[in-house]
């Protein structure tokens, strides 16, 4: 890709109904899919729902040579010490840079199970102090001690000691205020779920903090042909307008409430499309059009100070490949 500075990571496959064996598949061929087109590494989710990530982790870097999995963590599921002790040991059999995209969870239905009742901003302040053992773990042979409101820690020591060149990438989402803070405390690349570029102001995104989109992508040679397509991949559903409506009402995420917020009517004739998020079907907007549209968009977004982009669950190896072609564009 032409700008060095620019990112690009895929997202694998969520579990569903899939039976073990073809979910085992689907994972290995959206990762060699990835590889293979480029991309820096491929998001691995988290949730009550989901496989464990580490042990996905592990299935990618197993069936690929260099792409580096960005692993979701929460800091309900595990101790700091087990995050950083998880990548040192990944650092140490396969000599594999990991990626950590922090979150805070933002599902009510989830942090109750878990007996969470933790407010939206103190899980931020939470997930610094978290993120920040993290690091200071993995950066020094020294023993650790750190004292926070939410974590304690005393003389601990990372064994196997991790190389500075597989010291971990780390995003957080910088969508609301809070996640803003928590990225420029921990030195975090914030990750946000984009408006319209038309919608910026034309200045500088924020000043010192590294930042990057959450975006699904359908191009085509023609603008025609990639409507076609994704109106056939996401066809209207009023069940999962209806799911979508529900996951709101349980959610306290500012990103998920600022996408509902945009609404589709008024973006009708724009290639930036909400209908994948409107029907529970993505977790992101979507950017629909020509080869130079699509581009045009992205260019835009790096132009606001976007470097880092993380695409939605590749349908094909060949929708990467269409991808491809409208970054070498923007970039």
């Amino acid at each position: 890709m032409p700008n060095p500075d620019v990112e690009i990571f895929s997202t694998c496959p969520q579990f569903g109904t899939d039976e073990a064996g073809l979910f085992l598949e689907r994972v290995a061929n959206v990762a060699r899919w990835s590889e293979v087109c480029g991309c820096k590494g491929i998001l691995v989710y988290s949730d009550n729902s989901q496989l464990d990530p580490w042990l996905v982790s592990q299935l990618i870097i197993a069936n690929t040579k260099a792409l580096c999995p960005l692993v979701a963590v929460q800091p309900a599921y595990m101790h700091p010490y087990s995050v950083a002790k998880m990548v040192s040991c990944f650092g140490m059999l396969y000599g594999r840079r990991v990626y950590l995209n922090m979150i805070a969870g933002g599902f009510k239905n989830d942090l109750s199970a878990l007996n969470d009742a933790t407010s939206h901003d103190k899980r931020y302040l939470r997930l610094s102090e978290y993120t920040t053992i993290i690091k200071q773990l993995l950066s020094t042979p020294e023993p650790v001690s750190f004292e926070g409101e939410f974590y304690r820690i005393t003389r601990l020591k990372m064994i196997p000691t991790l190389p500075a060149f597989l010291l971990p990438g780390i995003f957080v989402s910088g969508s609301s205020e809070a996640g803003f803070a928590a990225a420029r405390e921990t030195g975090a690349t914030a990750i946000e779920y984009p408006k319209p570029t038309a919608q910026y102001d034309t200045g500088p995104r924020r000043e010192g903090i590294a930042s990057g989109i959450r975006v699904g992508i359908i191009a085509r040679q023609n603008g025609t042909e990639a409507w076609e397509v994704a109106y056939d991949r996401f066809p209207e559903d009023r069940k999962g307008s209806l799911i979508h409506d529900l996951a709101l009402k349980t959610s306290d995420s500012v990103w998920h409430k600022t996408l509902a917020s945009l609404g589709t009517e008024s973006l009708k004739t724009s290639i930036y499309w909400l209908r994948p998020f409107e029907t529970y079907k993505s977790f992101c907007p979507y950017l629909v059009g020509s080869y130079d549209q699509v581009a045009e968009e992205l260019a835009n977004y790096i132009g606001i100070g976007y470097k880092t982009f993380i695409l939605d669950i590749p349908a094909t190896k060949e929708e990467l490949e269409h991808i491809n072609m409208v970054f070498d564009r923007a970039c």
